[in-house]
């Protein structure tokens, strides 16, 4: 057997073993690609990342593999790896996963080995967030009423529990808004805010849902934070960081297994679908799914600031239901791809585009369907 060929075996033997088994940055399963300068086995899009980092990589599988860097392989891996770069990440700090945005894994890999923001000995450790202000700064925001972004000031406060931002840079008028980190949902919205650095922040205004569509000119903020001194934070971070503080002090006997899911949460389906009422024809609505509330919420379009309605999703046994239909006399629809919803109440029938939309909502309403009620979800409800 030749060099080449036992050194390919090796290595396919190594990414086989548990700690190795998956991505080191992203997590995806049957990472088939190296970066042999940290000694770590990381997935196709990852490997991009750190080639464009001028670390090195090689195919498993393709590349020519000398004896020293197989040997090197072999006594670090990604088990080692993350005991030295993830010693310290912060609980609120967010690890992407495969199928998150380039931005945020690309930033999260600059975190873990270009600066080691993680290792616990860095100069400007990652903030503990426990006094006064997390983070203020410019960011611009979507006009309520327009597509129009202007720059306004926010202010993240992590004594007060609350985001604040002002129309103007003069103080002195008060702010538009005080939000409650209480009810606060941010999430990274590149495509849909049209910017790479997109954030679309949710939360509770007069029983309605209020979105804030807001982005950054760069990944991090171009202030400094209060506490420590340290610049590179990001506003997602940031506002995760005070969301972990809230529920700490809402929950004290909380664990963090129990915490983290609760900090921030992706929505499990978004997309057009169009939609009857009982005497409207069929109009084309944005609809998101919020798994963690129980509620789909629809809108006019995707960047609208509030809802225009909102329908809970409970369970059988509570008198709801899913089910693929066919619409017939509706008035108005373009799309014959039915998706019906019942509900104690009343009827709803949508319409999606595609057989494999129609497919996907039908799973992800399902999804929320099948899980039980838990006393809160009754409050959500008639919140």
């Amino acid at each position: 057997m030749s060099n080449c060929e036992r050194n390919k075996k090796i290595l396919l033997e190594l990414v086989k073993r548990p700690g190795n088994r998956r991505c080191a940055d992203c997590r995806a399963p049957d990472p088939d690609w190296a970066c042999y300068k940290l000694g770590v086995f990381v997935c196709l899009n990852c490997s991009g990342i750190h080639r464009s980092l001028s670390s090195r990589v090689k195919s498993i599988k393709l590349d020519f593999w000398e004896d020293e860097l197989v040997e090197f392989m072999e006594s670090e891996g990604n088990t080692n790896a993350q005991a030295s770069y993830e010693k310290a990440v912060p609980p609120y700090y967010y690890q992407p996963q495969q199928n998150d945005h380039l931005v945020l894994r690309e930033q999260w890999i600059r975190a873990k080995y270009e600066r080691m923001e993680f290792t616990g000995e860095t100069k400007y450790p990652p903030l503990s967030y426990t006094t006064g202000e997390i983070l203020t700064g410019m960011l611009w925001k979507k006009g309520k009423e327009n597509t129009q972004f202007l720059k306004r000031k926010f202010v993240l406060s992590e004594r007060e529990f609350t985001l604040t931002y002002f129309n103007k840079e003069n103080e002195s008028k008060g702010p538009k808004a005080v939000i409650p980190i209480k009810d606060l949902n941010a999430t990274f919205q590149p495509e849909k805010i049209g910017h790479p650095h997109g954030l679309q922040i949710t939360y509770q205004d007069d029983n309605h849902t209020r979105n804030l569509y807001v982005y950054h000119e760069s990944f991090y903020s171009d202030c400094h934070t209060v506490a420590c001194g340290l610049w590179r934070i990001t506003w997602y971070n940031a506002i995760r960081a005070a969301r972990y503080a809230y529920l700490k002090t809402a929950y004290p006997t909380g664990s963090d297994e129990e915490l983290i899911p609760k900090i921030t949460r992706k929505y499990l389906k978004e997309g057009y679908m169009e939609k009857t009422g009982p005497l409207e024809s069929f109009k084309k609505r944005w609809f998101i799914l919020d798994s963690q509330n129980r509620k789909l919420l629809y809108f006019k379009g995707q960047l609208d600031a509030e809802e225009l309605g909102v329908i809970f999703i409970g369970t059988e046994s509570n008198g709801y239901s899913v089910k693929e239909c066919v619409p017939k006399h509706a008035r108005g629809n373009k799309w014959k791809c039915g998706v019906m919803v019942e509900t104690p109440e009343r009827q709803f029938v949508f319409t999606c585009e595609q057989e494999r939309e129609q497919r996907e909502w039908l799973d992800a309403l399902r999804q929320v369907l099948s899980r039980p009620m838990a006393p809160q979800d009754y409050t959500s409800k008639y919140g």
